[in-house]
Formats: structure tokens, C-alpha cells, sequence
């Protein structure tokens, strides 16, 4: 059997919506808080006892390597009005190589030290529990300690097709 080709599998995976959000992470050092975050689609439930969830992150990441050393994280799901946050933490904003992807960001801090978006839809807040390799990605499971939501009246922001779209009311 020929394996299948990368290309012909992303053009697969584009036709399957999902939602977007920003995992983050945080540790506290002797000089300050090291803060880091990145846009991630694949994010899923995994249990509601325990409560845990699921996320896929890319082992090539500042993300990642600090969440290996604070051993929380947090998930902001984002909303509709939210394209611009999701570019940002994607690497696909105008930011200099390096920059505080967190800058002119309003956050608020979780119970974990976690940053949150203070403009996401809804959030959670997690200790790692487990890390499994993926290949490229680290698959990492979190209990959820924390969780919170903004107004319901407000859409998800998804993606599909290499693009953004919302929820028809």
C-alpha cells in the first residue's frame, strides 16, 4: 500500500470544521512569568469524570517546551469577533521574530498561572496528566480544574477550508 501523500491529506482535513482556539502556558522564574501560546484546532473532550480534555500541539514549539516545564495550561476558545487573536498566536501576524505574541493582549491569569484570553468565548484550565508522541505532535491530556464562559449569544469562531467562518443564527 503507497502512503498517503502529505498534500492529499490536507486537502482532506481542510474540509473538516472545527473550532479555534489558543492553548497557553505559563511558569514563574526567579526574573518573571514566561508566558507562551499557540493557535491549535485540534482540541477535544475527552471526559466529564474525571473532567479532561485533549489537545495536539507541535513539538517544534516555545508552547510545548514551556508546558513541559509548568506542567498547566489553559484553552481559550475563541469567538467569532476572534480572527485576528487566532492569527496572532498562529505566527501569521506582523510580530518580529521572538515577540510577546501576549503584547497589547488583555489576559486574566487562571488558577494555575495560566494566561487566559480575557476575549475568548469560554475557557479551561488544566494540569497535564499525560503526554503521548504523536510523530510530530505531543497528544497532551489535561484535568480540567477550572472552567468559565462569556455571553452564550456569541458564535464560535471556526475554521474550514483555510478559512475562518461563524455559526448562521
Amino acid at each position: 500500500m503507497q502512503p498517503v501523500d502529505p498534500q492529499a491529506m490536507r486537502d482532506t482535513l481542510r474540509l473538516w470544521a472545527s473550532g479555534v482556539s489558543v492553548v497557553t502556558t505559563a511558569l514563574a522564574t526567579p526574573t518573571g512569568n514566561q508566558r507562551a501560546g499557540m493557535t491549535v484546532s485540534a482540541f477535544n473532550s475527552l471526559s466529564l469524570e474525571p473532567p479532561s480534555i485533549l489537545v495536539c500541539l507541535s513539538k517544534a514549539t516555545t508552547t510545548v517546551n514551556l508546558m513541559a516545564e509548568s506542567d498547566v495550561f489553559a484553552v481559550s476558545i475563541l469567538s467569532e469577533d476572534s480572527a485576528e487573536l487566532s492569527d496572532r498566536f498562529a505566527g501569521r501576524h506582523n510580530l518580529a521574530e521572538n515577540a510577546d505574541r501576549f503584547l497589547g493582549v488583555e489576559t486574566h491569569t487562571a488558577s494555575t498561572g495560566s494566561p487566559i484570553l480575557s476575549a475568548a468565548l469560554a475557557w479551561l484550565d488544566c494540569k497535564v496528566c499525560e503526554r503521548y508522541d504523536g510523530n510530530t505532535h505531543w497528544i497532551v491530556i489535561g484535568e480540567v480544574v477550572a472552567t468559565g464562559q462569556r455571553d452564550a449569544n456569541v458564535s464560535p469562531l471556526l475554521y474550514y477550508d483555510r478559512g475562518y467562518r461563524t455559526i448562521a443564527p
